[in-house]
């Protein structure tokens, strides 16, 4: 399902987490086309300090590893229809214990700050929650520990929540992305050998494309999905059908 043959975002209030580039990016962008009013979270002082971001989107400046950034994202609204939790870090020094930390409180942390302070928002349009896992929300990557516990966590607590706020009307979902053509990736995607390594990995032998994402994430916020809360799903081109 695509973001052409849905209408149902039109005028709706979206957040998305990390909407500069990669995956938030491509998500923002499909919400723009359907009409809807997204705002978007970055790191950097101004949106134009990033090289092509999304047009069209409010922009809030937010560390979200920091609990005062999160509140003062969550002050910025009074309505919301749709919470996608995308922002999120890794680290090559996560078995440094103050890196590890960082990263649990930018991948988990923020994620349950920032959905409780919007609860109450959510709960009055009966909207939806749709989290950015990884396959570390199911499979260990051991040089990445911080990474992996987070992702694992996340799992969790889409689960939790789902269940919570079920009776809210609020569903909460998780996406977790395989191997995506982002940024993030680039260092393997120029790396022939490495690449080659990961290809074979991947039933269907290619990268995914940030908008094959975003096209479930916007499927799993939508009306289409309105019996669904509290699952995750794979984007992964079959990667772990082995």
């Amino acid at each position: 399902m695509t973001a052409g043959n849905m209408d149902w975002a039109a005028g709706k209030s979206v957040l998305v987490t990390g909407g500069t580039q990669g995956i938030g990016k491509a998500v923002a962008e499909q919400f723009l086309a359907q009409g809807a009013t997204v705002t978007i979270t970055g790191t950097r002082i101004h949106l134009g300090c990033y090289e092509d971001p999304p047009a069209g989107v409010a922009y809030i400046q937010a560390d979200l590893t920091w609990p005062e950034a999160r509140a003062d994202v969550a002050a910025h609204f009074d309505h919301l229809d749709v919470l996608i939790n995308n922002a999120g870090r890794g680290s090559p020094r996560e078995y440094e214990q103050e890196e590890f930390e960082h990263v649990i409180d930018t991948n988990l942390n923020a994620v349950m700050d920032l959905s409780v302070r919007l609860h109450p928002y959510l709960k009055a349009t009966r909207g939806s929650i749709v989290n950015v896992g990884s396959l570390a929300s199911f499979l260990a990557l051991k040089e990445t520990p911080a990474y992996t516990a987070s992702k694992a966590g996340l799992l969790g607590l889409t689960r939790a929540l789902g269940d919570k706020w079920a009776p809210d009307g609020v569903r909460v979902n998780l996406v977790a992305p395989g191997f995506i053509a982002t940024r993030m990736t680039e260092g393997a995607r120029t790396n022939p050998e490495r690449e080659k390594k990961l290809m074979r990995a991947i039933p269907m032998l290619r990268w995914g494309d940030p908008a094959e994402v975003a096209n479930a994430i916007l499927f799993l916020a939508s009306p289409a999905a309105s019996y669904i809360t509290g699952q995750s799903l794979a984007i992964d081109g079959g990667l772990m059908l082995r």
